[in-house]
Parts: structure tokens; C-alpha cells; sequence
């Protein structure tokens, strides 16, 4: 049976998802029989040098992991029930609403202005990162739609090391790769919206990254937002699309619209 963020993944990723794992381990089976292949052959200086830059890259990975969570736990704001108690409780129950066998560790940290916020995993666990001008700029709801958001990212898998891995190869293939990434932006986009219960506040939360106002953030206008969806140029915007590693921002609003209210939209 699947759990409710699978029911909300959305077909692209679904679809781009399957092809990019594919084209992955398609790949991956092709530079193991390169490798047999030299050992048969007797040319061990592939094989040696495979080896070695997998271990500089292993070495590599495991160092900037351990660096990255010094630096974090010495330089932001670790959230928990005696530090910004209101959002521990949003994540906490953000993650256990989709079955998240962990809560991530959340920091909020000063962004010198940039409204955003980031999932990942490091050694240790996972994470959710707020930055402040987010926490400033957005209502309650709107956080709560950002921080379900980001959990979406952990509960759909999109950062689970294996899965990476298997798919990594694959982003060779052109577009591909991008289309999948794009993809995973509109499901997490449904999980925010879902946890927040609050469709008005996840689609103008998404206005407030294209806007950037906390001013103005009272008397935005998802609507007329989503509206200026119809006025891109097709042909313009078709091309920034697919070069993009994220969908625009009106389109987000437009189909969370037409995925929560599918009656409303033409």
C-alpha cells in the first residue's frame, strides 16, 4: 500500500525518475564490464586506477560530511524544544505525518538575506536547514508549508544515498536529468501544501521567493501570481525550462491549483 507521499508523487517523477535509474545501472553495468574486461586482459593499471580515485573521491566525501557538521552545529541555530520551540513542534509533526522514521535535525541560520530552505543528509542523520530571511519574511503557515516541504524531499527518497548513486550515471543522458530534478520540486510542493492545510499559504509562500517582501507579503495575490503562468513566451520559456534545475515559480503555483482544486483550474 503506498504511504501518502507516494500517492502525491507526481507522474514526471515517477516517469523521469524510472528512466534516470535505467540509463543508470545501464551505465553502472557497463563500466563493471570495462573493468572485468581489464582484468581479463591483464591491464590492472584501469583497475588500480579506478580503485584509487574511488577512494579519493570515498575519503573525500566522508571529510567534507564530518567538516560540514562542525561547521553547522558551531555557526547556526540548532531548533529543538528549548530553541524555537514552535518550529521543532512543525517539524516534528510534519514528520511524523509522512512516516519519517526520524526527525531531521533543523537549524535556522543567517542567510544575509536569501529566502530559502534546504534538505540533505550528512553522516549522522538528516537535516533541514531555515534560513532567517525566510523566518522573517513568511507567516506561520508559510513555514509550515516550506519546513513540510523539505521533509517531503527526505520522505520521497530524493536524498537517499543509494538511490543517488544507482541514478548518478544517468545525468549524462541530456535534459534528463533536469526534468527529474524539476520533477521532485512539484511533489514536495504537494507534501508542503498537504502538511500545511493551508492551500492559500503554500502557493503564496512560493510568490513570497519570487517577491521577497515581508511587506508585501500580507497583500500578495497568488491568483493574479499564477495568472502571469499564461503570459510567459512559449518558446523562450520552454527554453529556460529545460535548461532549468527547477520549474518556475508561477508554474509551481499552478500546479499545486490544479492538484488541490482541480475543478477550479481550465
Amino acid at each position: 500500500m503506498e504511504n501518502v507521499v507516494d500517492q502525491m508523487r507526481h507522474r514526471k517523477e515517477r516517469l523521469y525518475g524510472r528512466l534516470l535509474m535505467v540509463f543508470g545501472v545501464l551505465l553502472w553495468a557497463i563500466f563493471a564490464a570495462g573493468l572485468v574486461y581489464a582484468v581479463m586482459n591483464e591491464i590492472y593499471s584501469v583497475l588500480y586506477g579506478t580503485l584509487f580515485y574511488a577512494l579519493i573521491l570515498w575519503i573525500s566525501f566522508i571529510v567534507g560530511h564530518f567538516l560540514l557538521r562542525a561547521y553547522i552545529y558551531g555557526h547556526y541555530v540548532l531548533v529543538g524544544p528549548e530553541q524555537f520551540p514552535h518550529l521543532h513542534q512543525m517539524v516534528v509533526e510534519g514528520a511524523a505525518a509522512v512516516n519519517l522514521p526520524e526527525v531531521p535535525k533543523t537549524f535556522v541560520f543567517n542567510s544575509g538575506g536569501l529566502i530559502n530552505a534546504f534538505a540533505l543528509r550528512l553522516i549522522g542523520g538528516r537535516y533541514v536547514w531555515l534560513t532567517s530571511a525566510l523566518i522573517d519574511a513568511d507567516t506561520d503557515a508559510q513555514v509550515r508549508f516550506v519546513i513540510g516541504h523539505e521533509l517531503g524531499h527526505h520522505a520521497a527518497g530524493h536524498i537517499d544515498w543509494r538511490r543517488s548513486l544507482l541514478r548518478f550515471p544517468g545525468y549524462v543522458v541530456p535534459f534528463l536529468g533536469a526534468a527529474y530534478l524539476r520533477s521532485r520540486e512539484y511533489t514536495c510542493d504537494r507534501v508542503g501544501a498537504y502538511l500545511a492545510q493551508d492551500l492559500d499559504a503554500a502557493r503564496s509562500a512560493l510568490q513570497v521567493l519570487a517577491c521577497g517582501s515581508i511587506r508585501l507579503n500580507p497583500v500578495m495575490n497568488p491568483q493574479a501570481f499564477e495568472a502571469q503562468e499564461a503570459m510567459v513566451p512559449r518558446v523562450a520559456g520552454f527554453i529556460l525550462h529545460i535548461f532549468s534545475l527547477y520549474p518556475r515559480l508561477s508554474r509551481r503555483v499552478e500546479e499545486l491549483t490544479r492538484y488541490f482544486q482541480p475543478a477550479q483550474t481550465v
